[in-house]
């Protein structure tokens, strides 16, 4: 059967597409992969949190899913919204990559001097280094992973925080000085995971493309995704949510605060691997019986 794969031109992103592709052609199948450029990649200079739009990395690529333009996408499961567009669903989750955030510096973050440009796009990482080092100076840098790693060796920051499996898949590793306990830095929701979206109606890719879930990650996700729905995913208040399975159980964290940092809120809980949906439920309320409604309906 041939396949047309769907994928943003990064990189990260070409990265998970031909891992897709690889195993896709390993069965029997002729795959294709198309470039399509989304709105997030042309608003390099504006700040995600500034954007105020949902799926900023996938609207194109699921405009074209269900106009058949391609059969299946390829997304970083922490950029899809927790509602998904009438006629997709998300049919596989592959095995995750390590879900932490990590340091790029010379020094580990508790060395940093006091003043040092710690450099990230993202309000969740921002408000937890706060907690952290409340005397670091956190400065916005957007790009793709390559371009941050040349900021940095330009020295246009003393130190980046960016997300572990990026660095892993395109075999970066060597620059990670340290790595965040989810309990420091809360992971985004889905990070390290990806998503395998696809028609609801088209069975045949259904029938080639679920072979590559991992019962374990997607297991983990729901729980996530679940605790993100419960909060409210539209909301630009950084929220953050990890589910690790293990024996049969689902170990959560989570993390609500307000964008400047002056608010933060963590819980924890675990919940039956046979409820993923049930246990990310009962972190959201968690957070919310700790006061994270008055946080949400502020918005920020």
């Amino acid at each position: 059967m041939k396949v047309t794969i769907g994928s943003r031109g990064s990189k990260l992103a070409l990265w998970q597409a031909n891992s897709v592709r690889d195993h896709l052609a390993a069965a029997g199948h002729v795959v294709e992969i198309r470039i399509i450029k989304t709105t997030g990649d042309n608003l390099e200079n504006l700040s995600l949190a500034q954007s105020g739009t949902k799926g900023l990395f996938i609207k194109e690529i699921e405009e074209a899913l269900l106009s058949g333009e391609v059969d299946v996408a390829v997304h970083s499961l922490k950029d899809l919204p927790t509602d998904q567009p009438e006629g997709l669903c998300v049919v596989a989750v592959p095995q995750r990559e390590d879900a932490r955030d990590v340091l790029i510096a010379s020094l580990p973050c508790a060395e940093l001097k006091p003043g040092a440009r710690v450099a990230t796009s993202s309000l969740r990482r921002q408000v937890q280094l706060r907690h952290l080092r409340h005397d670091l100076e956190l400065v916005p840098m957007r790009g793709n992973l390559d371009t941050r790693l040349r900021k940095l060796d330009k020295r246009d920051c003393d130190a980046l925080v960016l997300a572990a499996a990026g660095l892993h898949r395109l075999a970066l590793g060597q620059r990670i000085r340290q790595y965040f306990a989810v309990d420091e830095i809360c992971p985004a929701v889905g990070q390290g995971a990806l998503a395998i979206e696809i028609r609801e109606d088209n069975d045949h890719i259904r029938n080639a493309v679920r072979l590559l879930d991992d019962p374990a990650t997607h297991c983990a996700v729901r729980a996530e995704r679940a605790a993100l729905r419960r909060l409210g995913g539209g909301c630009q208040a950084p929220i953050a949510a990890h589910a690790r399975l293990e024996g049969g159980e689902l170990h959560l964290v989570g993390m609500v605060a307000r964008s400047d940092g002056g608010q933060l809120l963590r819980s924890a809980t675990t919940g039956s691997a046979r409820d993923p949906e049930g246990a990310g439920t009962t972190l959201a309320e968690e957070l919310l019986g700790q006061g994270a409604r008055s946080i949400l309906d502020l918005g920020f």
